[in-house]
């Protein structure tokens, strides 16, 4: 009694006394009777578009909830299989739900699984058989508490094989209730051949005893509530609307309690029970008596102000501490609850929990001022390219001024000029130097000097160009025979100089050109 009661405190004791053994096909002659008779039945008593649904309780590592796909896959064929079978696979052990998840089992797991089946609904992967990952789809594993949470319902076939044997006859009685409320008219419940006390008449009828096939009975009052925190007088009468109300609370992914009128706690569903650790003990005490009453918020203050003012009072973003550590925020409501006379019959205590979207605004904000940062960013490297382009616009307008300027200094001078680089390619030919031999700037520009075609005999410039461009002289001057544009024989004088850099480092030379007629008879 005291483990059922506290398995949330005493995990790892409570799984290691439900030790969780299992195998494919255990009980073989059981299985053999299920898939020849029992499922011949079920598919037989459904129309062709019925959905069949079977819930696996105590499921463990999966392979009792594999071996009754492969048996329904059998009969039904992996098409039809695919469209209408649903299989709910449930367990307390997250350990255990999390092997049966990813349906990968070892050679000796698979031992029992006859070869037809292994070849044709299993993968090999190296040493390891993994399920047909397409029917997996159709298996839904989930952490299940049968002594607390709600049954799934409208079951065809219910299989809980050798788990009922760990608990209590009280509480077997409470399971069985919640079997009894889960199958539908004409559902079956296959047992484990270790389970002796399952003979209820009341509640299920055996199809076969052998094997602890049942069916559940029909008419039958189950002797305990479909859900646990339902308590009173009259219980066993609870009509069928009442039963659905109370489920969908109890299903309700938002937390609720519902406080009587005079300040007894009389209903937890299943979230708010995981939430705040409220034990089925707790049901029917006083709400000031509970850890509830003051954590997370101080909660009977609240409740005397909704019922004060007759209406809803809320409460935004209260932290509710995780067992990670990390704050879990809160959005809490307290409705008043009146009779059909307008008499107030106590509150309902909503908790939403809000993290999730607390969580996403903070990113959100997080992520707004990060673009504005990295707009303002933007803004000001924008600025500073702009004042960039504008100098760059300002040096580009000088460097024009100047070349306008040298160039009509070059244009002016009487003398032709060159100005080569230290590879002797032309970079400057003035208006003059055309003239005397015949060829334009644009047809010289980047040229080797020593390689242009013109009267002038350029190759006698090698030497005098090197020494200036090697600093050994100053300046060189020369007086060579040419021919000019007109064929008329000259005489140039030529004087080469430094090309001086900003650092006086010399980037080229000069080489002035001026035509000096040949003397009668030369």
């Amino acid at each position: 009694h005291y483990l059922e009661a506290h398995a949330e405190e005493f995990p790892l004791l409570f799984n290691t006394i439900l030790i969780n053994v299992t195998s494919f096909f255990r009980d073989g002659d059981a299985w053999r009777y299920v898939a020849s008779e029992i499922v011949p039945r079920i598919i037989a008593a459904t129309r062709p578009d019925d959905a069949i649904r079977v819930w696996s309780a105590g499921c463990a590592s999966g392979e009792e909830a594999y071996t009754i796909a492969m048996i329904l896959a059998e009969q039904l064929g992996l098409e039809q299989f695919r469209q209408r079978v649903k299989i709910y696979a449930s367990d307390v052990d997250e350990d255990a739900l999390g092997q049966a998840r990813h349906a990968s089992y070892t050679r000796q797991q698979v031992e029992e699984v006859p070869p037809e089946y292994l070849t044709c609904y299993f993968e090999r992967v190296e040493d390891r058989f993994l399920f047909h990952k397409d029917l997996r789809r159709s298996i839904i594993f989930g952490r299940h508490d049968l002594v607390q949470d709600a049954p799934i319902s409208r079951v065809h076939l219910l299989t809980c094989r050798n788990t009922l044997m760990y608990f209590t006859r009280e509480t077997q009685s409470r399971i069985l209730s919640r079997f009894h409320f889960a199958l539908r008219g004409g559902g079956y419940l296959f047992m484990g051949r270790a389970e002796l006390l399952l003979t209820h008449g009341d509640l299920f009828t055996p199809v076969e005893l052998k094997w602890r096939v049942f069916t559940k009975t029909i008419g039958a009052n189950s002797r305990e509530p479909v859900l646990l925190p339902v308590h009173g007088e009259g219980r066993d009468e609870m009509p069928n609307e009442e039963q659905i109300h109370l489920l969908a609370l109890e299903s309700d992914p938002v937390a609720r309690v519902v406080v009587r009128a005079d300040g007894v706690l009389a209903l937890a569903n299943a979230r708010a029970r995981a939430l705040f650790r409220v034990n089925p003990q707790d049901i029917g005490k006083r709400l000031q008596d509970l850890e509830l009453s003051y954590r997370p918020v101080e909660l009977r203050s609240i409740i005397q102000e909704a019922v004060t003012q007759h209406q809803m009072v809320p409460r935004r973003d209260v932290v509710w501490p995780s067992e990670s550590g990390e704050p879990r925020y809160l959005d809490i409501e307290v409705v008043p609850l009146r009779d059909g006379r307008g008499d107030g019959v106590g509150v309902q205590v909503s908790f939403s929990d809000t993290t999730r979207v607390r969580r996403l605004q903070e990113d959100l904000e997080r992520s707004k001022n990060e673009l504005e940062t990295a707009y303002e960013e933007l803004q000001s490297t924008n600025e500073e390219l702009e004042t960039t382009n504008t100098e760059l616009r300002m040096r580009s307008d000088d460097l024009n001024h100047v070349n306008a300027f040298l160039e009509s200094v070059l244009s002016g001078l009487e003398a032709g000029v060159t100005v080569v680089d230290p590879n002797f390619h032309v970079l400057a030919w003035n208006n003059r130097a055309e003239d005397m031999w015949g060829i334009r700037a644009d047809e010289v520009q980047g040229r080797h000097l020593l390689n242009l075609d013109i009267g002038l005999p350029v190759e006698q410039l090698r030497q005098p160009i090197r020494n200036v461009l090697s600093q050994e002289g100053g300046q060189a001057s020369l007086r060579l025979e040419a021919v000019n544009r007109r064929g008329k024989r000259i005489h140039c004088s030529i004087r080469v100089t430094p090309l001086r850099g900003s650092a006086s480092e010399t980037r080229g030379a000069i080489v002035l050109m001026e035509e000096q007629s040949a003397e009668p008879g030369a």
